[in-house]
């Protein structure tokens, strides 16, 4: 009687919390999840295609890879990714989900082009420069205030504040798009005939800058986070407001501070991409990593040196399943999908670094032995 109580009592399948998962764990996950997902991928490209996958393999390969222009345009949206992964990190370790930083990345680069619009004939460009950054820390770093000011104050909803203000954003930069071009069908590079406020050469290209200044970035947060007092409260606040209080952190000063730092290293990516990469403002200068780069602080658990490694592989994947459709003649969705079908695995492995399945009897066969 008791046994077959507890036989039928007991549940088929589990799901129970892992009380802590290895390094090399966590590798062999991942890697797993990869082989599955270029598995499903190839069935889905020779059933929905009939092509060879290990060509099309090749091909995605090649997008990023063919040459050393290839590879550094990769780098260039690589650091644009990154930065703005490494803004989230720090709200997001504290719990403060900022979706927003599409629309920082836009008020930084506004700011940005404006300096670039109205001053670039007077200023000289050292202090040009110094201007386009100032106001695009502060640009991005008010937008980031807003909602932290509102969550501190009246517990807003911050994860709806901030993907709202990200449609304000986006209108702000079309009416002022509109306003600067006049008559003109689009607004076309900034400053042509002068170049004022263009990043100079740096070993043979523009962005080049973007890279370096990004990879300071990506040391100076890890140390921030790590080490810095200012990460420790981060840390405090986003394990238990409560306790964070008890231990006499200023919640309300740490969450403001923390959305500022944000939203102005968000702006510091609307200033490199206004001006190391592309010279111009539009309502798609964000190229949706504000949404993408989510996932990078996510999966890197808010480390600055994983997000690296997870930016890179989410750029490779772009850029060859863009190269998929273009030698092939897909449309882009088939191209997205198998970009969707390897994130689908990779996302879905966090669960099981995460979480453990016991099936029914698995327990007593292991008291057993």
């Amino acid at each position: 009687m008791s046994a077959n109580t507890e036989k039928h009592g007991e549940p088929f399948l589990r799901i129970v919390k892992k009380d802590g998962t290895s390094f090399g764990s966590k590798v062999a996950v991942r890697a797993a999840a990869i082989v599955l997902a270029l598995v499903a991928d190839a069935i889905f490209i020779f059933a929905v295609t009939g092509l060879n996958p290990l060509s099309v393999y090749g091909v995605m390969w090649n997008g990023t890879f063919m040459n050393s222009l290839r590879f550094s345009w990769a780098l260039r949206d690589l650091v644009s990714l990154l930065c703005i992964g490494i803004a989230l990190a720090p709200a997001f370790k504290m719990r403060f989900w900022n979706i927003g930083a599409e629309g920082q990345v836009l008020m930084g680069g506004l700011a940005t082009a404006f300096v670039m619009v109205r001053f670039g004939n007077s200023l000289p460009a050292p202090v040009l420069f110094l201007t386009m950054l100032i106001t695009s820390l502060v640009a991005g770093g008010i937008w980031g205030l807003i909602p932290a000011f509102f969550k501190s104050t009246w517990n807003t909803n911050e994860t709806l504040f901030t993907l709202m203000m990200n449609y304000v954003a986006t209108s702000i930069v079309a009416c002022m798009t509109n306003i600067w071009r006049g008559q003109a069908s689009s607004l076309g590079k900034l400053n042509m005939a002068n170049k004022a406020g263009w990043f100079p050469q740096f070993l043979g290209q523009r962005y080049n800058i973007n890279i370096l200044t990004v990879l300071v970035l990506t040391f100076v947060m890890f140390f921030y986070m790590k080490y810095s007092k200012h990460g420790y409260e981060i840390s405090v606040v986003g394990e238990s407001e409560n306790t964070a209080r008890y231990a006499g952190i200023n919640v309300r000063k740490v969450t403001i501070r923390t959305m500022i730092i944000s939203g102005a290293l968000c702006g510091l990516a609307g200033f490199l991409i206004v001006g190391g990469r592309d010279q111009t403002i539009a309502t798609t200068s964000a190229g949706g990593y504000g949404f993408t780069a989510i996932i990078v602080a996510w999966l890197a658990k808010f480390n600055t040196f994983y997000m690296a490694l997870i930016s890179f592989l989410l750029i490779f994947l772009s850029r060859g399943a863009s190269e998929i459709a273009s030698a092939y003649n897909l449309n882009e969705y088939s191209a997205d999908i198998i970009e969707g079908i390897i994130l689908f695995f990779i996302l879905g492995s966090e669960f099981f670094i995460n979480y453990k399945l016991i099936f029914r009897g698995s327990r007593r066969k292991e008291g057993a032995v």
